[in-house]
């Protein structure tokens, strides 16, 4: 098992920046690819960024060029730093952890941290 939990959200304004965490435990956090992904209110959930064990990563479209995904081997933490943030973002964030996940194929996930940006 592995317990994930994300911190960060909050209330900003269009153009501001965010970093949102997500620590995890349980495993070994060094060998699980581990993913971000939103839920805005009334739409399905979607895939937003993804590193893997060996720091490769992926982006969706919408967070190409704006958002940056990393992580933090020895403290357990992936972070996605959020730049220029805009109404379109406000979402339920989550982090979700697995040792074959990419843009799909988490087995764990976290509760996920609230973001809103106002216009």
């Amino acid at each position: 098992q592995v317990q994930l939990v994300e911190s960060g959200g909050g209330l900003v304004q269009a153009g501001d920046s965010l970093r949102l965490a997500c620590v995890a435990s349980g495993r070994a956090f060094s060998s699980m690819n581990m993913g971000w992904f939103r839920q805005a209110p009334g739409k399905e959930r979607e895939f937003v960024a993804a590193i893997n064990w060996r720091r490769d990563t992926t982006y969706a479209g919408s967070a190409k060029g704006r958002f940056s995904i990393s992580r933090d081997n020895a403290k357990n933490t992936v972070y996605l730093q959020m730049n220029n943030l805009k109404p379109e973002d406000t979402a339920i964030y989550f982090c979700a952890a697995g040792p074959s996940g990419w843009k799909t194929g988490y087995d764990f996930w976290g509760q996920g941290t609230q973001v809103t940006v106002s216009s």
